[in-house]
């Protein structure tokens, strides 16, 4: 209870005073460029494996002769978009992006670099903080769409080479009863996901207290509860959108 006061004063404080949007232009930058490019490489690579594992189960588990080949599309195609690209991928950002948040604002704080900012007359949460809550909310939807195009394409690329499914099965399934409002749950989820990821790494870095010790352990609980919280929304979005 004292960690969900003390995070709701912290919201509140960021988004009280703002500064102008002319002082956080250059973080927001800097930040769509480390959330967005900085993050690629890791999401293509987990990506396109997760969408030839799902394939490749998929198809082994097919062991009745009644269910097309088609359907194999089908389930990688709903499995990705709605679970595994939004989720996975963001539990995968919370790791990378979320330690690096706190660690930063941590380091800031241990080092008094943060009382400088507030002698000034500046609003340290909302200067620190806010940039990256907008440029995630920003990117990452971007981040998971091309998510969901390489775990598509990384499921055919296996599926095909193995000689388990053809091309025109693989292909035929995802076209095959496609619900756009899919993709915008999936977005849905990525936003709220970001939110997630970005304020509660902040609030752990920001309120860090001691040295080098306590950094590491503000940063390990960033990433600890942001990836808790992610699977307990994932939940509660999934029964209030989809049921």
């Amino acid at each position: 209870m004292f960690h969900m006061g003390r995070y709701w004063s912290f919201i509140r404080d960021l988004l009280s005073k703002p500064e102008k949007f002319s002082i956080y232009w250059k973080q927001l930058v800097r930040e769509l460029d480390n959330f967005g490019w900085g993050s690629l490489g890791i999401v293509a690579l987990v990506s396109v494996f997760m969408g030839a594992v799902i394939t490749i189960q998929t198809v082994y588990n097919l062991v009745n002769p009644l269910v097309p080949m088609s359907a194999v599309g089908i389930v990688a195609r709903d499995s990705i978009i709605l679970e595994f690209s939004p989720t996975m991928i963001c539990l995968v950002l919370a790791g990378k992006i979320g330690s690096s948040i706190a660690s930063e604002i941590g380091t800031m704080r241990v080092t008094e670099q943060i009382d400088a900012l507030e002698i000034m007359g500046i609003n340290s949460a909302a200067y620190l903080v806010l940039p990256k809550i907008v440029a995630a909310i920003m990117i990452f939807p971007f981040v998971v769409s091309i998510s969901m195009f390489l775990g598509v394409a990384g499921g055919w690329v296996a599926g095909t080479a193995a000689g388990v499914i053809s091309s025109a099965d693989y292909i035929t399934g995802l076209q095959d009863q496609f619900v756009p409002f899919n993709v915008v749950f999936a977005i849905i989820k990525t936003v709220t996901f970001a939110y997630i990821i970005t304020t509660v790494a902040a609030y752990h870095g920001y309120h860090t207290a001691g040295g080098a010790l306590e950094v590491g352990q503000s940063s390990t609980q960033g990433v600890v509860y942001s990836s808790i919280l992610i699977l307990i929304f994932d939940y509660i979005l999934t029964q209030l959108i989809l049921t």
